[in-house]
């Protein structure tokens, strides 16, 4: 029997759309000889749907769509993933599989194991399922479970929903999943599915959701398994697919292995994230500051993959301390890209700022104000171009200055997405390499110069911040690990300067609450799943 893995890319809450892509995909599964089409999890509403699952509005619409889908199907089998209502004490609604025929549904599965750490908070919203389904479908008995439900961690979860299932014999797992991107994700993924294979010697079929949605990124990498935990197939990441699988070998008709999670991965993840986040949001085109450095320009770059260079408006706003290296840099890169390019003078609007303010500031040295005003003035005339055009502007900042609040709120951190926001500046450098692997876009200049913010004379990055090939390790360690200061100094770094790291994250987090929206591209990223209070007095 051949069986479609078919990858989505949904919109919250667009019902007609996401039952046209479904329908779509069946037609297309149905003429490619499959039985069964399998769809991500809440692949019909959209994952995840967050606070819209408390609207008896929402659940009636996905109710409605949901009984205009089924006959649409036909003769084929699909499993859906689906809301399901409940009654009783406890959460109103389940996170559920749905397998159903010829517009009939026969099975309901509904999943188990609900993540509540990180990104995610899904007890929430729903009951978890109290028992493991295996249902008969042509022949085979699929043993049906939906995202996390394979994630059993023993310390974190009282029950194995697929060890739960043995007992039924289910002769392959089914996995429908919304399982967002980070760096490391895909072996992290397979390494995890493999063993499980292995275990319960099973085959596993996953289909998993693709796209942006606000700040998380969906990678696909749909696959299968084999009970001995080889790779059968693997679908392409970052672009909905529909993968064959034929249930006699475990094999597919495309030979594909799992990818190795390199730059360019993390590079597609930020370019799909950008290009669905305007796209469904109603933007079509961009703006951005471009200042000669590396941080502008692998954003710009990124944008004019996602978007089309013609889309993307890059302006570079000098000011006295601006050098011409900058300006020529920011030029190269517009021509070398195709987008178009303007320069807009900030020195005026500096004189206007230090004239009104003379005679509150009279007596007193300048200081990081006068620098901070020079940020703020650009954000100001980048806002005042998206305003005026309809474009959506982009901030340029990393994760490494956004961690230690090394920017400027109502400035540079002026923006409707940051597109590097989770991405520490190493990782830039390397995203910069990737983009120049076939030809030369960004200045080789822009790469090798010391990085700086040319808001004085002479200003270098590290006058304030240790060396990034310092401080980058320490973050990771820090807020992706949840390492002490003690644990991480015993990794060979100055006690002091850890110390003193870890007090700038903390007291910078009400920057942060401020911030534009960041792509998460690492497994602990700065928004919805780091959640600390911006007062508060404990230091590690």
């Amino acid at each position: 029997m051949k069986i479609a893995l078919v990858q989505t890319n949904p919109i919250i809450g667009d019902f007609a759309g996401n039952s046209a892509r479904i329908l779509a995909r069946t037609r297309e599964a149905r003429e490619r000889g499959c039985r069964l089409a399998i769809f991500p999890e809440l692949s019909l509403c959209g994952y995840p749907p967050q606070d819209l699952l408390e609207r008896a509005d929402f659940i009636a619409a996905h109710d409605r769509a949901l009984n205009h889908l089924l006959p649409g199907t036909g003769d084929i089998g699909v499993v859906l993933g689906v809301i399901e209502r409940r009654t009783g004490s406890g959460k109103p609604l389940y996170n559920t599989a749905l397998l159903a025929d010829n517009g009939r549904e026969i099975a309901r599965s509904r999943k188990r194991l609900l993540p509540t750490y990180d990104v995610f908070d899904e007890t929430r919203y729903f009951e978890p399922g109290d028992r493991s389904v295996v249902a008969p479908f042509a022949g085979l008995r699929l043993g049906l479970t939906v995202c996390e439900d394979i994630w059993f961690e023993e310390e974190r979860y009282g029950v194995d929903p697929v060890a739960a299932m043995q007992a039924d014999k289910p002769d392959c797992l089914i996995n429908i999943s919304a399982s967002p991107y980070y760096h490391g994700k895909l072996g992290e993924r397979q390494a995890v599915f493999s063993a499980l294979c292995r275990r319960h010697r099973l085959p596993l079929l996953y289909a998993n959701q693709v796209g942006g949605q606000d700040s998380l990124i969906f990678d696909g990498h749909s696959l299968v398994l084999t009970p001995e935990g080889e790779v059968g197939g693997c679908a392409p990441g970052f672009a909905e697919h529909l993968l064959v699988v034929e249930s006699g070998t475990w094999g597919t008709e495309e030979e594909q292995s799992v990818p190795v999670d390199a730059t360019a991965t993390v590079l597609a993840a930020l370019t799909l994230g950008v290009r669905d986040y305007l796209h469904k949001s109603g933007f079509s085109t961009a703006v951005l500051g471009v200042s000669g450095g590396i941080d502008s320009a692998v954003t710009a770059a990124i944008a004019c993959r996602a978007l089309g260079p013609e889309n993307v408006l890059a302006v570079a706003l000098p000011s006295p301390f601006t050098s011409a290296a900058s300006i020529e840099d920011a030029r190269l890169l517009a021509a070398n890209l195709g987008c178009p390019f303007k320069v807009v003078p900030i020195t005026p609007a500096m004189h206007a700022y230090r004239e009104t303010l003379a005679p509150l500031f009279a007596g007193l040295a300048e200081d990081v104000t006068e620098q901070n005003i020079q940020a703020r003035i650009r954000g100001n005339i980048l806002m005042a171009l998206s305003n005026k055009f309809g474009r959506l502007l982009l901030s340029t900042g990393n994760k490494s200055e956004l961690a230690v609040g090394y920017c400027t709120l109502y400035g540079d951190m002026s923006g409707g997405l940051s597109v590097l926001a989770d991405v520490p500046k190493q990782m830039v450098y390397g995203l910069a390499l990737e983009i120049n692997r076939e030809r030369a876009i960004i200045p080789a200049r822009s790469i090798s110069r010391p990085p700086t913010a040319e808001l004085k004379p002479g200003q270098c990055d590290q006058d304030d911040l240790p060396p990034y090939e310092t401080l980058d390790p320490i973050l990771q360690a820090y807020l992706e690990e949840r390492l002490s200061v003690d644990e991480i100094a015993a990794r060979g770094f100055d006690r002091a300067v850890v110390a003193d790291l870890v007090r700038r994250i903390a007291t910078n987090e009400y920057k942060r609450r401020q911030a534009a929206l960041g792509l998460k591209v690492t497994s602990k990223a700065f928004g919805h799943g780091r959640r600390y209070p911006l007062v508060q007095k404990f230091r590690s």
